[in-house]
């Protein structure tokens, strides 16, 4: 049960600006209902809160086998290799040579490893409802552990489907939930939730000073504004949740919509206008495509989020050549340099803002 801080009790979370002074007054685990619905307050965001499941092992089998789903979900094909075929993933892996294929073998043998944990956590659940006393010392949890353990070390060969970074705290969840009480995995989710905020966030902040001010795309900021709080959305609601037949389609038509906008040219444009006009449709797209990935995968992407604003960066500095694409503002540049701090991103999530 997450604590109600006295900090938050005064706060009048309807506020559209609640200025820096007054964050600094929320502590992390903050509690309030919006709207009616409970929310916690982790690094400047107000999260939709949900009841953990009972501190049990039935509890933790659903929690792993739900996480190593999503997990395969996320990462690039071909890696959900059935415990059964564990040995022979080891053997392929170790006999194999040359870098980039020992990588994706690697990569095999963690989905074997997380598959095979999978399977022993089920079988002493199993037991345990069968009336076999389990202590947390038996030989057949240490040797779950020990897999996920190999499979976290392994991690960092997995790519994201999108082949652009791997996820590193993604892999790592399933040994977590193993290893800590369910209510401090939920807790640890919440915290990671506002740093993917945070980031989506960021990644909206430069599309904004990269575009909106130009005039080839009318509109763009409300456009990209929606797509960022539908995918801020999805991040806190879990897809047993009723609301998620609303928040789901809501994202994915938010960056439908973004995704089809196209430049409006002048009508005797430059080849280098054009030119341009298309490298904006593409970093555009690209912009929603990492959004996307971000919030399906509930954990910050740094590597693909520093190389999409540096790409905003660049992009800034070739339109300042050009006088169609004048700037007025230089945010791109200094906020890629001087990342914002936490605390200047307070969404009030659930009143609408």
């Amino acid at each position: 049960m997450h604590v109600r801080s006295e900090f938050a009790e005064d706060l009048p979370v309807t506020d559209g600006d609640c200025g820096k002074a007054m964050l600094k007054r929320l502590a992390n685990g903050a509690c309030r209902d919006i709207d009616g619905k409970p929310h916690v307050y982790y690094d400047g965001y107000w999260i939709k809160y949900y009841d953990p499941p009972a501190e049990n092992l039935e509890a933790k089998k659903h929690l792993i086998q739900a996480l190593t789903r999503r997990l395969f979900n996320h990462v690039e094909h071909g890696l959900n290799i059935p415990g059964i075929r564990l040995d022979e993933a080891r053997r392929a892996y170790e006999r194999e040579t040359d870098p980039e294929r020992k990588r994706v073998a690697g990569a095999m043998l963690a989905g074997a490893l997380f598959n095979r944990a999978a399977d022993i956590f089920t079988k002493v659940v199993e037991l345990q409802e069968l009336g076999v006393e389990i202590v947390p010392d038996d030989a057949l949890l240490e040797q779950c552990g020990k897999c996920l353990m190999e499979a976290m070390k392994l991690g960092r060969m997995v790519r994201h489907r999108s082949g652009d970074e791997g996820l590193d705290e993604l892999w790592g969840e399933p040994l977590k939930a193993f290893s800590i009480p369910v209510e401090d995995f939920y807790e640890s989710r919440y915290l990671k939730i506002a740093q993917t905020m945070l980031e989506i966030d960021r990644i909206a902040d430069a599309m904004v000073d990269t575009f909106a001010d130009e005039g080839l795309f009318r509109g763009i900021e409300a456009w990209i504004r929606e797509l960022a709080d539908a995918a801020k959305d999805k991040c806190e609601t879990l897809r047993t949740d009723p609301v998620i037949f609303e928040v789901w389609p809501t994202f994915i038509v938010a960056g439908e919509r973004l995704s089809r906008l196209e430049p409006k040219l002048p009508r005797h444009a430059s080849e280098e206008h054009t030119r341009l006009a298309k490298r904006a449709v593409t970093l555009i797209r690209d912009g929603v495509s990492l959004i996307q990935d971000i919030a399906r995968a509930r954990v910050p992407m740094p590597k693909s989020t520093q190389e999409y604003t540096d790409r905003c960066h660049c992009f800034h500095l070739a339109a300042r050549k050009i006088p169609r694409f004048c700037r007025s503002s230089s945010k791109v540049m200094t906020s890629r340099i001087h990342p914002l701090p936490e605390t200047t991103r307070m969404a009030q999530r659930g009143t609408g803002d």
